[in-house]
């Protein structure tokens, strides 16, 4: 039965465990009509407008 030599310590299993939790940035691209900054595949919340039509009705800003 296999059974380790030693104890791990602690700052060594954290160091083997560190690169599991790293989050990836999402990726943000620019309006093709606004230029406002938006998640690809999703309707710009500024103007409303996914795949070149209005599929969000926003209101005006006063």
């Amino acid at each position: 039965m296999a059974v380790p030599k030693s104890k791990v310590s602690k700052a060594r299993r954290d160091k083997r465990r560190s690169s599991h939790w790293k989050l990836s940035t999402p990726n943000i691209i620019a309006c093709p009509k606004c230029d406002a900054y938006r998640l690809p595949h999703r309707a710009c919340r500024a103007c409303g407008v996914y795949k070149d039509r209005e599929v969000i009705a926003v209101k005006a800003a006063d």
